[in-house]
């Protein structure tokens, strides 16, 4: 695979454009020549292996195993609000946030890498909970990385939402999981609806004063107690100026929090069973029964070309290039392995235990990268080669993350929902 400079229609950072004016050939020996930028930002270098994938309508490339293209950075694991789907309701572990000197660890780090990958500022806690985020912001953006955040809205206000545009930020995401004062404070416990409304729509107002005007995004964390606001919240985040949304399921750190799944029979589904293909219909009273019992019908299902299915067994961090570090500097291959807790697969409890590469206080991102034993763990996750204790749950092995029936050791990725599609991250 070659690259070329070979014009095309230019992109943005987050990866999230149109590729109508991006063109790549075919030469005498079959090679593909790709645009220098496109390869570029995926990592394609000379050399570089790649996996190649036949899917319904084409090729998929995956990104190279070398390629770090976004780093998860959680600021602090404190929160200001207690929701009941919070992973800090069932974990033991020390809260604090990052000290500066790590902070300025990773910013070296990230400046070694060419392109510089993408910034997350998210992970377990309120990231707007420490002090100096904006200067965080500021100085990724120096660094030249595209930069994000999620939060929960309650302590964007006025001076905050100054501060994080004058930084740079590029996309602002926020947690919405009720439409209804009523149904967000009955998960978000501490928070109130109309006050983050008022600061989402202070934002939307105040960035238009800006030459750089950052994107919003929400995501809502669908469950049995708020699916029915779903429709309610969309129109509400088209009004606030969104135009993102994500919508994930939740995964349940509690007894009380099974019963509030949406994926008791879906994660079988789509996996077994013939190819069904669908077409683009129209979603009314006379097609949506027949779709639906479709959809049930236990076949493996595309729909216009993207087969449901493709989502098994594909871990979204190590697929996109991703690692995560924690606010004591741990560098931990994605976000469910950052810290250990108690959650619940179905009806079993399930102890899935951190996993460290190593800390950025003891040495440097380029090095952690490029270890050995990292590589070869996102070789064997995106050849995903693991039990599948998701759907199964037959013996003790699947309580635990530490090794699985195939002969895997820790980490192993059977049990984790993030790589059925079931749970998502920004």
């Amino acid at each position: 695979m070659q690259a070329t400079d070979h014009k095309g229609r230019k992109h943005s950072g987050d990866g999230q454009n149109s590729r109508l004016g991006l063109r790549a050939s075919v030469d005498s020996e079959g090679r593909i020549i790709l645009p220098l930028e496109l390869a570029s930002q995926y990592g394609l270098c000379p050399g570089t292996d790649v996996s190649v994938e036949e899917g319904v309508n084409g090729l998929r490339i995956g990104v190279p195993t070398s390629h770090l293209g976004k780093v998860y950075i959680e600021p602090t694991n404190r929160c200001n609000l207690e929701c009941r789907t919070c992973i800090r309701n069932t974990w033991d572990e020390s809260l604090g946030e990052m000290e500066w000197e790590t902070f300025s660890r990773i910013l070296e780090g990230l400046r070694s890498f060419s392109p510089v990958p993408k910034v997350f500022f998210g992970g377990f806690g309120e990231p707007l909970a420490h002090p100096q985020i904006g200067k965080m912001i500021a100085q990724a953006k120096l660094a030249g990385a595209w930069v994000e955040l999620i939060t929960n809205g309650t302590l964007l206000t006025e001076k905050k939402s100054h501060e994080l545009i004058e930084a740079g930020l590029d996309l602002l995401w926020v947690s919405l999981d009720g439409a209804k004062p009523e149904s967000y404070a009955d998960i978000r416990l501490g928070g109130a609806l109309p006050e983050v409304i008022a600061h989402l729509a202070g934002f939307r107002d105040i960035r238009h004063f800006f030459p750089t005007q950052p994107q919003m995004g929400i995501v809502f964390v669908a469950m049995k107690r708020n699916i029915a606001d779903l429709p309610s919240l969309l129109r509400l985040g088209s009004i606030l100026g969104a135009k993102r949304f994500l919508v994930t399921n939740i995964l349940p750190y509690t007894a009380e929090m099974r019963d509030e799944v949406l994926y008791s029979r879906a994660l079988g589904d789509f996996v077994y069973g013939a190819y069904l293909e669908l077409p683009k219909l129209d979603m009314n009273e006379d097609t949506r029964d027949p779709f639906y019992w479709a959809l049930r019908s236990g076949n493996n299902v595309a729909f216009a070309g993207s087969r449901f299915g493709e989502t098994n067994d594909r871990c979204p961090f190590i697929e996109s290039g991703s690692t995560a570090i924690s606010w004591e500097g741990n560098l931990s291959p994605c976000l469910p392995l950052l810290h250990s807790n108690m959650n619940f697969l179905e009806e079993r409890e399930r102890f899935s235990r951190k996993y460290v590469v190593g800390n950025l206080n003891c040495g440097d991102l380029q090095t952690l990268w490029n270890q050995a034993d990292y590589f070869a763990l996102r070789e064997r996750v995106k050849a995903f080669d693991f039990s599948p204790c998701y759907i199964c749950g037959g013996c003790d092995l699947a309580q635990k993350n530490e090794e699985d029936c195939f002969g895997n050791p820790f980490p192993t990725c059977g049990g984790c929902l993030w790589a059925q599609g079931v749970i998502r991250c920004p």
